[in-house]
């Protein structure tokens, strides 16, 4: 069964229809708690395994695209326990991802899709999400690392992870194959593709930045390539300053590469630039390989090469690796249901359903069919086996409100370059202030 969501412009009246289907309790206020939440799992508990738990369970989930969508529903048809009515409600993703304070406060789905990391972390410390502890304990096929990330503060865990996936460059292999061109290795040989490209009538570079996020990959990749990861890290921690010469360099080089970028970036979908890719009006794309997912054919077209060494000091080990996944609400209407699809979610078994049909990502669980891998799914497991460090990306490794503040910022210096000095320093008297307010509360 698949419920959907409202989209975009639709969620206040969703807000609405909610609250008066919980008896009034305003989901625009928050209101959480059992008492307004109907039980329809019949006492079961979670038993460490799946076949006890019965009922009706909602997922929430943001997989909007027909790819990851296929691939959630082909998840919940390979689900075990026939005597739990599996619902899944999607939202377009950025609406989703704007709106999941509310989501979770309003507690209207037992399991949400997430992201590893401080992203659900944060909502662990929150109480917004369950532990899910005695789930990992029954959970096989995940290593330290993918534990880690599921982790809180108070060494519980919050969070299965289901796959994830690397950012790179990605290009048509026609489009490249046509013109001779190379994968570059160093910043010079990358400047000198896109000149090549502009001689040859291809924008070098697919932009696109409609919700704000997908630009924050830019600067991930030329931060992590000019600073390194250490400083990457801490200045996400609120530990660095964003009026330092490092972090101004990275924008000085940013300006630089503008020309060889699509105009436009805020107003454009990320799955639009995939397809200025695909058809060959641009030749490169800084994106997560889910770019694959904008069509078969692209799928099946698709190539990519790690970001290139800006400085040989630094190199290029170190990249965006987002593990995405599955939490439970902290407080379900079904906990034993939503326990074990989660466990389930964890297993070789769900995994490659997923994969199946959305083969743009890699699985957590490393008892996966990797022998069906695709070569872009081979390439991106071993670009990650292969890194120095990995960072779950900008909005998953800082504050919410933060990442917010400087996906406002991003949009702002690709429009007007030259203002970025203030930019920065407003950027910084922001960080300084939400993270007053996060460590003090």
């Amino acid at each position: 069964m698949s419920n959907s969501y409202p989209q975009p412009g639709a969620w206040d009246a969703y807000v609405a229809r909610r609250s008066v289907i919980k008896g009034g309790a305003a989901v625009g206020a928050f209101a959480v708690g059992g008492s307004v939440l109907a039980a329809c799992g019949g006492g079961d508990t979670f038993s460490g395994e799946i076949g006890s738990a019965s009922g009706t369970l909602n997922i929430g989930s943001n997989a909007s695209d027909p790819a990851p969508q296929a691939g959630l529903q082909a998840v919940v048809n390979a689900f075990p326990n026939a005597d739990v009515d599996v619902v899944i409600n999607t939202l377009d993703h950025n609406t989703y991802q704007e709106n999941i304070t509310t989501i979770l406060q309003a507690q209207d789905d037992d399991v949400l899709a997430w992201f590893a990391g401080f992203r659900n972390k944060f909502f662990a410390d929150q109480g917004l999400v369950g532990d899910i502890s005695d789930v990992w304990e029954n959970i096989t096929g995940l290593g330290e690392g993918f534990k880690a990330a599921s982790t809180a503060s108070d060494g519980n865990q919050y969070f299965v992870p289901t796959s994830f996936y690397t950012w790179a460059i990605n290009y048509s292999k026609k489009l490249w194959g046509e013109n001779g061109y190379t994968e570059p290795t160093t910043s010079d040989e990358l400047i000198g593709l896109a000149e090549q490209m502009m001689s040859d009538g291809v924008t070098p570079f697919a932009f696109a930045n409609d919700g704000k996020w997908p630009i924050m990959g830019t600067f991930d990749a030329l931060n992590l390539r000019l600073n390194g990861y250490d400083f990457h890290v801490d200045l996400m921690g609120g530990n660095g300053s964003w009026t330092d010469d490092r972090v101004r360099n990275v924008f000085t080089t940013w300006e630089s590469l503008l020309p060889f970028h699509q105009e436009g970036a805020n107003g454009r979908t990320w799955q639009e630039a995939a397809t200025d890719v695909e058809e060959g009006r641009a030749g490169m794309y800084l994106l997560g390989t889910f770019a694959a997912s904008n069509s078969e054919a692209f799928a099946a077209d698709m190539d990519f090469f790690n970001v290139p060494e800006f400085d040989s000091a630094i190199g290029a080990g170190a990249l965006d690796a987002p593990i995405d996944g599955f939490q439970m609400v902290s407080e379900p209407t079904n906990e034993a249901a939503a326990k074990e699809m989660l466990l389930h979610m964890s297993t070789p078994l769900a995994q490659d359903a997923y994969l199946s049909e959305d083969p743009s990502v890699v699985a957590s669980n490393s008892g996966a069919n990797t022998s069906v891998y695709n070569d872009l799914q081979k390439k991106s497991s071993e670009l990650a086996s292969a890194a120095t460090g990995i960072s779950q990306f900008l909005d998953r490794d800082t504050i919410p409100d933060f990442a917010g503040a400087c996906g406002d910022m991003f949009a702002e210096f690709i429009e007007n370059p030259g203002g970025v000095d203030g930019m920065l320093a407003d950027l910084e008297e922001k960080k300084v202030a939400i993270f007053a307010d996060f460590n003090a509360g």
